[in-house]
């Protein structure tokens, strides 16, 4: 089983949404989709669930297109939330569920074993609106995991949610996915991309601008970060050739270089100077990635 994007594109009029990508995710990967808002995560996701018919370029799962007669096996937690605020948690989640095929015996006992998971038991019977915003979201989580589906798009399900809660969704997620689930998500919040994907794809204004191994793209990038350490104003390295940025810690500064051809230069420029405590040449994190490849992308 495995989710197939050959060239899709989304035209609005003028305006190109998702500009000719192509992506490929097996049974069980856990694949990330990241970019500002309006880089055309959203709509792409939209053409995988069929919801927009795509100008041009193919989605299927499992070699066949996603149509309504799919849907049981497919889950979506959509950014923009959209539960019933008057209905109870249980109303909620019974109505849902039995959209997806579902029999009410099988909800009621999924459900009680989520809202234990999520340490909300005694919110079965409260209604949505009274449900903090947190507890809404976990709310819209299992909506869209109860009836157990093969193929789970989760966009930005992180919104909202303080560490602990955050961690909690972290653990199910990845639950699911050694359960053989297979899961593409977007998220603003880069460290936990980092910690759940293997592979990826940065879209911009509709483009792909980076895909593949998160671990191959970190390596292979050429901007790299030198942690220093020492006990003098190192101020004087923003002027040194291939510096592209400095930015000062509590006992030296963090530098960030064009590629890492430059840190022997750089060395040698601060051990003039005296004593160096530490040199560390690190891998660029996701974010300063994405910063430097999708940062001057623009809301729709």
């Amino acid at each position: 089983m495995s989710l197939v994007i050959k060239n899709l594109q989304k035209n609005f009029d003028k305006h190109t949404a998702v500009d000719n990508i192509s992506l490929h995710v097996d049974k069980g990967e856990m694949f990330g989709m990241l970019g500002a808002n309006g880089a055309g995560k959203t709509t792409t996701f939209r053409m995988i669930l069929g919801l927009l018919d795509p100008s041009a370029g193919t989605v299927t799962w499992n070699g066949s297109p996603v149509t309504y007669k799919r849907t049981s096996l497919i889950g979506y937690l959509p950014e923009e939330r959209g539960l019933f605020p008057k209905l109870t948690v249980k109303e909620q989640l019974l109505y849902l569920m039995k959209l997806k095929g579902m029999h009410k015996q099988n909800i009621i006992r999924e459900m009680k074993h989520w809202l234990e998971r999520f340490q909300v038991e005694e919110y079965e019977n409260k209604k949505i609106e009274e449900l903090s915003k947190g507890n809404q979201q976990k709310i819209q989580f299992m909506a869209a995991v109860l009836h157990k589906p093969e193929l789970l798009i989760l966009d930005e399900p992180f919104s909202g949610l303080d560490p602990v809660n955050s961690d909690m969704l972290k653990a199910a997620v990845l639950d699911l996915q050694n359960a053989g689930t297979t899961i593409v998500f977007s998220s603003h919040q880069m460290r936990n991309v980092e910690e759940l994907c293997e592979d990826l794809i940065m879209l911009k204004k509709g483009k792909a601008v980076l895909q593949g191994n998160l671990r191959e793209i970190k390596r292979s990038y050429g901007m790299k970060s030198i942690s220093i350490r020492a006990d003098y104003n190192l101020d004087f390295l923003s002027s040194v050739p291939g510096v592209l940025s400095l930015q000062k810690t509590k006992d030296g500064a963090t530098v960030k270089v064009e590629n890492v051809s430059i840190a022997e230069d750089l060395f040698r420029s601060i051990a003039e100077k005296g004593f160096v405590r530490k040199f560390e040449v690190e891998e660029p994190s996701l974010h300063d990635i994405f910063i430097d490849k999708a940062g001057g992308d623009q809301d729709e």
